[in-house]
C-alpha cells in the first residue's frame, strides 16, 4: 500500500522525533493519554505557524524583508521577560522562540517561492502586520505559560514519543500541507530537554 505523501511525511518527522534512544519504551509505560500533556505546547506552535501566511502576504510585494532581526529581537526578549516572571527558564524559553521563528519564516519562504513560481496564487489583499503581530504577541503569552506549565513533561523520558503523538494529532486535524508539516516539525525541535 502507498502511503499518501502527507502521511509520508508525517512519518518522517515521527522518525525524527523518535531518534533519541530509549524514549520508545517510556512512552508505552504511561497511564494517560500520551499526548496529552504536549498537546497544548503543539497546537499552539501550529496556531503560531498559521499566522505565518498572513505575514507573508502582508510583505508579499512590499519592501519588508522575512527577516526581520529587530522584530526578532524583540519577541525573544519579551518571551524572557515572560518566562521569568513566571518562573520558567528564559534561556530555554528564548531557544524554543528561536525555532518558533526560524519556522515561521520557513513557511514564508515557501509561500513567497510559491507565490514566485505561480503569480496567480499571490495573495491579492494585503493584511494589516501590527494586527497579525497582536495575534501572534497572544499566542507567544500562551505558549510561554504552556512551556512552563509542561516542564516536567518536556524532562520526561517519554517526551519525545508524546510530543510525536501530539503533532501527528494537529497534523491530521488541521490538514496542514508539507510546507506546515516541515514547519511543525522545525517549531518542535527543542521543545523536549532530553
Amino acid at each position: 500500500m502507498r502511503i499518501p505523501t502527507p502521511h509520508r511525511t508525517v512519518l518522517t518527522v515521527a522518525a525524527a522525533l523518535l531518534a533519541v534512544p530509549g524514549t520508545a519504551a517510556a512512552a508505552s509505560a504511561t497511564d494517560r493519554h500520551p499526548a496529552d500533556a504536549l498537546r497544548p505546547v503543539t497546537a499552539l506552535a501550529a496556531d503560531r505557524l498559521a499566522t505565518a501566511d498572513l505575514v507573508a502576504a502582508a510583505k508579499w510585494g512590499t519592501d519588508s524583508p522575512i527577516d526581520d532581526p529587530a522584530r526578532e529581537q524583540q519577541v525573544l526578549d519579551t518571551v524572557a521577560t515572560q518566562a521569568q516572571r513566571i518562573g520558567a527558564d528564559p534561556d530555554e524559553i528564548r531557544r524554543v522562540f528561536r525555532d518558533q521563528i526560524e519556522a515561521n519564516k520557513l513557511v514564508q519562504r515557501g509561500l513567497f517561492a510559491e507565490w514566485t513560481a505561480h503569480p496567480d496564487r499571490a495573495p491579492t489583499t494585503k493584511p494589516d502586520l501590527n494586527v497579525v503581530r497582536q495575534t501572534i504577541n497572544r499566542i507567544n503569552t500562551d505558549l510561554v505559560r504552556s512551556l512552563a506549565d509542561t516542564t516536567a513533561d518536556r524532562t520526561a523520558p517519554a517526551c519525545r514519543p508524546e510530543l510525536l503523538m501530539a503533532a501527528v494529532e494537529v497534523h491530521l486535524e488541521r490538514h496542514q500541507d508539507l510546507l506546515h508539516t516541515a514547519a511543525l516539525a522545525r517549531s518542535l525541535a527543542r521543545i523536549c530537554r532530553n
